[in-house]
């Protein structure tokens, strides 16, 4: 029977998910966590314990995730027994069909909430994309991407602002800040992190010659204000005239802010509010965010030694090539499209998702 067959090819093509779902509950230590928590919030003078909202939050997180699981996976065996047992009924076939494109969505839905665990992945956060090697080609690569990630925040619906803009001289733009908001921001664009490349047939060239561009992608998860202080002689506020994205408009007054960090010579600038007084604002909380990151960067840097690439060749994450053939390729967990144009569109879950079950792999 057809209807059949259709759903036996759908359960094979879950099972992939399935066993990823289940290695991963294993491994995550998930499980133990759980029972560790119920035991606390069992306990007859829990009410005292000063942790308690902090405990009842994650327990409450797991208790969820526990019960998704469960549900998943006891959905998935019955679905098979019951494709099994109903084989020649076509009404109940039909019945399962609908069960199972439900299943679909949310082993999907699920696989991406499962691994993104860490305590930074549900936090907002700043995105920015910088032109590399390669002058006006890459500050038009640049530009590409923006409008990629911006792509990606409308289809997920995550709010993206643009809180810096720094368009380039010919086309395309040096740099662009976005602050993204949203239900796991930062878990979700951490893996953007690194250097893109682009190969094409550069649209700047008269020989219609083939050029490769390069850009860099950061994310850096947004930090409560109590988590960092910052000694403001430590700090020099430059102010000066901002322009929209493209310089459509020219501010009259200083409105907007650069603030670098002397210590560290970290930069950040917004121009994205018309009060000098907000985008100081909005530039000092991004400060504060490099900073905390900085930290957790050297103390991994401190475990694992790890190689600080420039961003031009043999150091990219992503090649997107659009000739002599079409091809985007992560380099990290050899996830494939055939299809850029959809890529560039903001269609980059599926290579999201591919690094997130990559990186939760130790041995990565």
């Amino acid at each position: 029977m057809l209807i059949r067959d259709e759903l036996v090819k759908q359960l094979k093509n879950m099972e992939p998910d399935i066993d990823t779902i289940q290695a991963y509950w294993k491994k995550s230590g998930l499980e133990q966590e759980f029972h560790k928590l119920e035991t606390l919030s069992q306990q007859e003078d829990f009410w005292k314990d000063p942790r308690q909202a902090e405990i009842l939050k994650a327990l409450s997180k797991i208790k969820q995730q526990k019960a998704t699981y469960l549900s998943i996976t006891q959905a998935y065996k019955e679905i098979a027994e019951l494709i099994e047992l109903f084989s020649e009924d076509a009404q109940e076939l039909e019945k399962i069909k609908k069960e199972t494109e439900s299943l679909q969505k949310a082993i999907a839905k699920f696989k991406v909430n499962l691994l993104l665990h860490e305590p930074d992945d549900s936090s907002n956060c700043f995105f920015s994309i910088n032109s590399g090697a390669g002058g006006t080609e890459s500050q038009d690569w640049a530009q590409m991407l923006l409008r990629m990630y911006l792509r990606f925040c409308e289809r997920e619906k995550l709010s993206a602002s643009i809180v810096d803009y720094q368009a380039a001289e010919e086309a395309g733009i040096k740099s662009a800040t976005l602050f993204v908001k949203g239900k796991n921001a930062y878990g979700l664009l951490k893996g953007e992190c690194g250097i893109h490349r682009l190969v094409r047939i550069s649209p700047f060239d008269s020989n219609k010659r083939r050029h490769t561009s390069f850009a860099a992608v950061t994310a850096t998860p947004e930090v409560p204000e109590v988590e960092i202080v910052v000694d403001p002689g430590d700090l020099r506020i430059d102010t000066y005239r901002a322009s929209g994205a493209g310089g459509q408009h020219v501010n009259k007054t200083e409105s907007a802010v650069r603030i670098t960090h002397i210590p560290t010579n970290i930069v950040v600038q917004c121009q994205n509010e018309r009060s000098q007084i907000q985008n100081k604002e909005t530039a000092l909380k991004m400060l504060k965010a490099k900073l905390i990151q900085k930290q957790k960067e050297e103390a991994k840097a401190k475990e694992k030694a790890k190689e600080k690439k420039k961003i031009e060749w043999g150091s990219q994450i992503r090649s997107y090539v659009l000739h002599p053939y079409k091809m985007v390729k992560d380099h990290r967990t050899n996830k494939e499209s055939p299809q850029p144009e959809l890529v560039l569109d903001g269609d980059i879950m599926e290579f999201i998702k591919s690094y997130l079950i990559w990186s939760a792999n130790p041995d990565n």
